[in-house]
């Protein structure tokens, strides 16, 4: 007889609502498990020239590194980015920013990255180890035609210019942070 005074509508309401926070339970256990994957399959990769951890205990915001590639003015440098992943990861792309300073034609003065597979063209076929190579294969040719930073992009064309001024502000952030 208690089940008289029960609103039909409202037991329905309450069974959607456990749905769907189960369901965005459900959702944040893949993505876990997704973000382990990529995990290990960093820590077994052979390519020291990137890297990716998660930070602390949040596996949900990683930092990550690349080095230059040798033959580009990039060489020899190293660069920390961060990574943060949302809810629905692999379905939509991570936010990566680099964290280090770095001038280049396609990253603002904030670290923010002009790259389309971080943007319209993401996949969730992509993945950590996929971004780090995208980003460090930007670094040494990068997309003049659409330019966050324009005076690097006038500058690429001068190397050698341009390599004297990217190792002055590489050089002044390290001596900054030591």
């Amino acid at each position: 007889m208690a089940t008289q005074n029960v609103d039909p509508a409202s037991s329905v309401n309450r069974s959607k609502t456990m749905d769907d926070s189960s369901k965005v339970a459900g959702d944040k256990h893949s993505v876990t498990k997704r973000l382990q994957k990529e995990l290990m399959t960093l820590m077994m990769n052979p390519d020291k020239t990137i890297s990716a951890f998660p930070e602390g205990d949040n596996l949900f915001r990683w930092k990550g590194t690349i080095h230059g590639a040798s033959s580009t003015v990039f060489e020899n440098l190293e660069y920390k980015l961060s990574f943060e992943f949302p809810g629905n990861y692999p379905y939509a792309a991570p936010t990566v920013k680099f964290e280090t300073p770095i001038y280049h034609p396609n990253v603002d003065q904030h670290g923010n990255i002009c790259l389309d597979i971080l943007k319209e063209k993401w996949s969730a076929l992509y993945d950590v180890r996929t971004v780090l190579l995208s980003i460090q294969s930007l670094l040494g040719e990068p997309n003049n035609d659409s330019p966050l930073n324009v005076q690097a992009a006038e500058m690429w064309a001068n190397k050698s210019l341009y390599k004297k001024v990217l190792l002055e502000k590489y050089q002044k952030e390290v001596l900054q942070k030591s």
